[in-house]
């Protein structure tokens, strides 16, 4: 065999070699340098990414950024309306008849262009969750032509065309908007994908996102139940249908009389109850109930487990519940057997971290764990289940722990800020992270510095702020007293109205 020839034939190219592993290097330096630019920019407090915000000066509106730079000038009567805070799409609305209700939207870029011009109207959509707090569809808009409405997401690409009556949110559902077509609704995604055709007198959401299923009413005047794919779970038949539901177990309204039914129509429990409160997590079937305004707990045969004679039961997981009893609270499980003494105004469970914060008499804390055993007291100014940390006021500091009730230092929750408070003598300042003193010890109160490196300070008794070197970029000239939230952009402070989310410097 000649093996020569076939040897030669792979012989390597040396220059195209040379050029492969310069071009490896070029790229592995590359990686390294933005991965070094980024890191610093961290460790230094800087923006990585931009932010956009509403800003209010002198009874106008505008947008600033997250380096507290002008994008546009306050000059707006009405509120502009950011959807998305990375992205630089805001809606203006403009030319308003109050009278009539009339008004003209446009959408400028972070140049002050206008974009997306080729629609009548374009519009966020507005949402709101249980607690009322206002927030949009962060990846779609509203857009109006010819008297119709369609989507577009916020590069301007057409997602549905615009052919429907209404567009608007499923109350507290995101990426689930509701239709209106013939007179009829339904139900579609962000991305335009249909859920429900729009056949129904109304649609309302079960439970806290699309997947539970949806609640729709029929020509008849009759309600039911569909899951996200559009298939029957309870059929429409009943007056009314409560947000009550679990284990395949649905709260129904049938002649006028509250009724527990199963998927498929099946009644399971029909009386022994004025009003059922919560279907159980357990899988024995179990409900709470109510007599005359008293709680208690039966199976879904009937049978009662817990007599009805507490001012409120709730459960906190399965087998635990949360009871009231002349007028305090307290933990028990299922048998009756008491975990905590009926002496807080208040308990609530944190499903994720798995941990009870109690409240007494004086608003101080009690946090226990998951065998009911008190683990820290104080003030709990903030539970945090991403980072997975609690912050608790106890005496005159502030402390961190995680949710195995380790202590941890602020510069272990915060790694990437530059600064952290500090205090001395009854004063605060900030150090860095090795510890030395960057803001003298001089302030009355301060906050935590920021995603974008800004923090408050506080002396007698008004605020100002620093920014990521402990600079003091406005001395402490605003009065925040009446402000649940205490934030800056710049010299930009928080609105009194934080479900606005908009900074002003006033």
């Amino acid at each position: 065999m000649n093996r020569g020839r076939r040897y030669e034939e792979r012989k390597l190219n040396l220059k195209k070699v040379f050029a492969v592993f310069i071009a490896i290097v070029v790229l592995i330096m590359f990686i390294f340098i933005i991965k070094g630019i980024l890191t610093k920019d961290r460790e230094q407090g800087k923006i990585v990414s931009t932010d956009y915000f509403v800003s209010y000066q002198n009874n106008k509106w505008g947008v600033i950024n997250s380096k507290a730079e002008n994008i546009i000038d306050p000059s707006y009567a009405e509120m502009i309306i950011i959807p998305n805070s990375k992205k630089d799409v805001f809606i203006c609305t403009y030319d308003v008849n109050y009278e009539t209700g009339e008004y003209k939207t446009k959408v400028l870029n972070n140049k002050n262009e206008e974009i997306f011009t080729n629609y009548n109207k374009i519009e966020a959509i507005p949402n709101n969750d249980e607690g009322n707090n206002l927030w949009y569809e962060e990846n779609v808009l509203k857009v109006e032509k010819d008297g119709k409405y369609g989507l577009i997401d916020l590069n301007g690409k057409e997602l549905v065309a615009c052919e429907y009556e209404e567009i608007t949110a499923v109350k507290g559902i995101k990426n689930a908007l509701k239709t209106k077509k013939d007179g009829k609704q339904g139900v579609i995604t962000d991305d335009g994908k249909v859920l429900l055709k729009p056949q129904y007198n109304e649609i309302e959401a079960l439970g806290k996102d699309n997947k539970s299923g949806f609640i729709i009413q029929s020509e008849t005047g009759k309600y039911g139940i569909v899951d996200y794919s559009a298939n029957s779970i309870l059929s429409t038949n009943y007056d009314e249908i409560s947000k009550i539901y679990g284990n395949d177990y649905y709260v129904v309204k049938k002649n006028n009389k509250q009724i527990l039914v199963k998927k498929g129509d099946e009644e399971v429990l029909t009386s022994g109850f004025n009003e059922i409160k919560q279907v159980l997590k357990t899988s024995e079937g179990q409900v709470i109930f109510t007599i005359n305004n008293l709680y208690g707990v039966m199976k879904t045969t009937g049978e009662v487990l817990i007599e009805p004679t507490y001012e409120e039961l709730k459960e906190a997981k399965s087998g635990i519940l949360i009871a009231k009893l002349n007028g305090k609270y307290a933990i028990m499980d299922i048998n009756k057997n008491n975990k905590t003494d009926y002496k807080y105004t208040d308990i609530f469970y944190n499903e994720k971290a798995d941990i009870y914060t109690a409240t007494d008499e004086t608003l101080n804390n009690e946090i226990l764990d998951n065998t009911f055993t008190v683990r820290q007291t104080g003030i709990v100014t903030d539970e945090d289940d991403e980072k997975g940390y609690i912050k608790i006021k106890q005496g005159d500091e502030y402390k961190f722990y995680n949710f195995k009730f380790e202590e941890k230092a602020e510069k272990d929750i915060y790694s990437s800020n530059t600064l952290y408070i500090s205090k001395n003598e009854g004063k605060y300042g900030f150090v860095d992270k090795e510890g030395k003193v960057v803001v003298d010890y001089t302030y009355d109160d301060v906050t935590e510095q920021n995603a974008y490196g800004y923090a408050g300070i506080k002396k007698d008794g008004k605020w100002g702020v620093i920014d990521e070197k402990g600079n003091v970029i406005q001395e402490p000239i605003y009065n925040l007293e009446e402000h649940l939230k205490i934030d800056f952009v710049g010299r930009w402070h928080l609105g009194k109205d934080i479900n606005m989310n908009y900074y002003c410097q006033q």
